[in-house]
């Protein structure tokens, strides 16, 4: 298994100066938030759980002279299986493989691994989403705010921004911010790819929102952790 990535103290003082020097070139504003997980994925385990469950129902209905011949070989053969003893025996099985496959995939690593690439895109971009309205969304004046988010446990990251900044940058224009952040993710570096990002961002607001002096530093500068 991989090791675990930290964020330590240096890493978020590193992002943090990236971002007042980048804010230092335009008069937008950069927030910048790294997650270690955007969901628990509670559910995953359950969904798992109830497909194995419905695959060995469908089975058992397949294949009855099967199971009922292992049965008879298991009790020596000389049991005459009634209509309920049969049923209970399948609801007792089934059970059995719903609670296993949940207990199992709810490991937190086969967790992930199960997870299907978009839902955890899909909740990485909510959660995303849900913190750049609470921390950045109308709270610059101009509104003009950026939210750079990093997901570790996913391996995913997002770029929000305040309507001021959609109305006038393309989200392609975020291309190399995310590709940045990739690269040092990748390499097991995330701190990195955050520095490296934040300068890109700083570039394209830099050239759609120059500094001009007038606009006064409405939010703070140091990157959170969660």
């Amino acid at each position: 298994m991989a090791q675990k990535v930290r964020i330590g103290e240096a890493d978020i003082q590193r992002v943090t100066d990236a971002v007042t020097a980048a804010e230092a070139r335009s008069d937008a504003e950069i927030a910048t938030i790294v997650s270690e997980r955007s969901d628990n994925y509670n559910d995953v385990p359950l969904i798992w759980a109830a497909l194995v469950a419905l695959l060995a129902l469908a089975v058992y209905a397949a294949f009855p002279g099967f199971y009922i011949g292992l049965l008879d070989r298991v009790t020596g053969g000389w049991h005459v299986w009634t209509m309920r003893e049969w049923m209970t025996v399948l609801v007792f099985a089934t059970t059995i493989k719903f609670l296993g496959t949940r207990y199992i995939v709810g490991w937190w690593p086969l967790r992930m691994a199960f997870t299907p690439g978009r839902t955890k895109t899909r909740r990485v971009r909510a959660r995303a989403v849900a913190l750049f309205k609470a921390s950045t969304e109308q709270r610059t004046l101009s509104r003009t705010g950026v939210l750079l988010y990093l997901s570790l446990a996913e391996h995913r990251a997002e770029i929000v921004a305040d309507e001021a900044i959609v109305a006038k940058v393309s989200p392609d224009a975020w291309g190399a911010a995310m590709a940045l952040l990739i690269d040092g993710c990748k390499a097991d570096r995330p701190a990195d790819g955050m520095v490296a990002a934040v300068g890109a961002i700083g570039d394209v607001l830099a050239e759609h929102f120059p500094r001009t002096g007038t606009d006064p530093d409405e939010i703070p500068n140091r990157m959170i952790y969660l």
